[in-house]
């Protein structure tokens, strides 16, 4: 089932990361970028984030989910309202995201 844009908004301001979170819409569903790099998506109406060493770390019993078929499993985020947490997981993720690609540019 898609997700509504309400329900990415609702989900993204929970997070209270003005300006430094992001969504954007991908075929019915909401990829969310932090820092400007891929952290995980809204998929369904729930916060998914990628699978790395420091969010099953810091997220030990996060259950594990194929978002769409094909997909890589990512690790389900149950409880939006420990911010404190949440920034700390999305912290230690970044040194092991890949940083974003230079954009072309216009001609």
């Amino acid at each position: 089932m898609p997700t509504s844009r309400e329900c990415a908004l609702h989900i993204t301001e929970q997070l209270h990361m003005p300006g430094e979170i992001r969504v954007r819409a991908m075929m019915g569903d909401y990829v969310v970028y932090y820092n400007e790099r891929v952290v995980g998506g809204i998929y369904d109406g729930r916060l998914l984030l990628k699978d790395t060493p420091s969010a099953r770390r810091m997220l030990p019993l996060a259950e594990r989910i194929i978002p769409y078929p094909g997909a890589k499993e990512m690790l389900l985020v149950e409880d939006l309202t420990d911010t404190v947490h949440l920034h700390a997981v999305l912290e230690a993720m970044l040194p092991e995201l890949p940083k974003p690609r230079p954009k072309k540019p216009k001609q």
